[in-house]
């Protein structure tokens, strides 16, 4: 029977899958604190600018444009267009990683000693190297799936990484306490490696069953039609590229200067990286753990106001708007207060960490605002302004970054406290001041 509401549904999937995935995670987090502890977090968590700035330069804008252009020739009756963008998009893809693989293969030691400012990390890029390929593949193989409004797949894939991750992980720490030798923070990296691979091998074998005729092309897949589809996707795909190259080269300023600032302040080495490990790796995890709700509204909320504004119904937009805004306002209220009055109890019970707690404690007012500004950016790309949502990240992250580099020195990690919150405000504010001005302007 076919399904009448491919969008509805399949949103309820992915919102389902996104939710265990991110249980899944946040206990994977606490098993991960516990074994290599909170410096072993802070070194583990120092990869997070590399594997977010190879995963945009090798397949977040391609996947984007994969989705966008099997959806457009599916409606049109043209698969075999659609399989053509797919192919094309695989080969653009895996080109680009394994131009990243290898460059970050060779250049691992002078990455993690310069670029990461810890040389700790040589091995944890390595093997991060190695999957970059396999997290391409299905990375596009997916954007085809998005495209035909299928997100069984998608979401089957999503899972199965996140299993085979925490289960891999699990085992191989298991087994190296029962030969009494303590598994080093390689084998948390060498998760994400197994993840990958068998998420890709589920998206190939289903991908071959169901599109075998995508496997078939190339024997008629000429070079003029190859040029064609390639600057489809890439004039998409390069914009796109650029924006995420930016705001996660940016994001990894941040991170990287975080335990070095912490060193300024007249911390050790182990100390700095012990407050990065327990805030990026423990306390921002479970803050975040609502966004898989607000997440949720978010991508219902996009198509929903992109639908309203394509009939000039704004009143039902700024209806739109006041209720999320309420939730969001309500959901983060309740959080706050739950966190302030009990991070304490949760950073230990759930960290074995003092300084979860009191880390947990100081960010809860962040929640109300954080939780908006997440809808309110998916707002603004509804209305077809993806360009100010950028610009608003960019200046909010540039505040944050002054932060870093300036009060940090001076009042340790409570200066980047400060600089999460201001941002923050920062950011929710520009996006409540534009959409102020579009609606007076109708």
């Amino acid at each position: 029977m076919r399904n009448k509401y491919p969008f509805l549904s399949g949103t309820i999937l992915l919102t389902l899958t996104g939710f265990l995935t991110k249980i899944i995670g946040f206990f994977y987090r606490i098993f991960l604190s516990r074994s290599i502890g909170e410096e072993g977090m802070g070194i583990y968590q120092l990869l997070a600018p590399i594997m977010a700035l190879s995963y945009a330069f090798t397949s977040a804008g391609i996947q984007t444009a994969i989705s966008k252009y099997t959806a457009a020739y599916h409606a049109q009756g043209r698969k075999r267009s659609a399989l053509a963008t797919l192919l094309t998009g695989f080969l653009l893809s895996i080109l680009l990683s394994v131009i990243a693989t290898v460059f970050l293969y060779q250049n691992a030691a002078m990455l993690a000693a310069r670029f990461l400012l810890e040389p700790r990390c040589e091995p944890l890029i390595r093997i991060f190297a190695l999957s970059i390929p396999f997290a391409s593949i299905h990375s596009c193989i997916n954007g085809y799936y998005y495209g035909l409004k299928k997100t069984l797949l998608p979401s089957a894939s999503l899972l199965v990484e996140q299993l085979a991750r925490v289960l891999s992980v699990y085992a191989i720490y298991t087994y190296g306490y029962t030969i009494h030798t303590r598994p080093t923070i390689a084998v948390a990296m060498l998760g994400v490696l197994i993840g990958e691979v068998c998420s890709t091998l589920l998206s190939t074998i289903v991908l071959f069953v169901q599109e075998k005729q995508a496997f078939h092309l190339p024997a008629s897949f000429s070079a003029r039609a190859g040029g064609r589809y390639t600057k489809e996707i890439m004039l998409l795909a390069l914009p796109l590229m650029a924006n995420r190259l930016v705001l996660n080269g940016l994001q990894s300023i941040e991170a990287v200067y975080i335990p070095n600032r912490l060193m300024l302040y007249g911390l050790s080495t182990a100390d700095s990286l012990r407050c990065y490990g327990v805030l990026t790796g423990m306390v921002l995890p479970l803050l975040l753990f609502p966004s898989a709700i607000t997440s949720s509204v978010s991508v219902l909320l996009l198509p929903y106001i992109s639908e309203a504004q394509a009939v000039g119904n704004h009143k039902k937009i700024r209806q739109a708007v006041k209720k999320c805004l309420l939730a969001c306002l309500l959901l983060g209220s309740i959080c706050c207060l739950f966190l302030l009055f009990f991070g304490t109890f949760l950073g230990k019970l759930l960290f074995n960490s003092t300084l979860a707690g009191d880390y947990i404690r100081m960010l809860s007012i962040v929640c109300p605002i954080l939780y908006m500004g997440s809808v309110l950016n998916s707002i603004l790309h509804g209305l077809g302004r993806a360009l100010s949502a950028f610009l608003y990240n960019v200046v909010s992250l540039l505040l944050r970054l002054a932060f870093v580099f300036f009060l940090i020195p001076s009042i340790g990690m409570y200066g980047y406290l400060l600089g999460i919150f201001f941002s923050q405000l920062l950011f929710t504010a520009l996006i409540l001041f534009s959409l102020r001005r579009y609606f007076l302007a109708r």
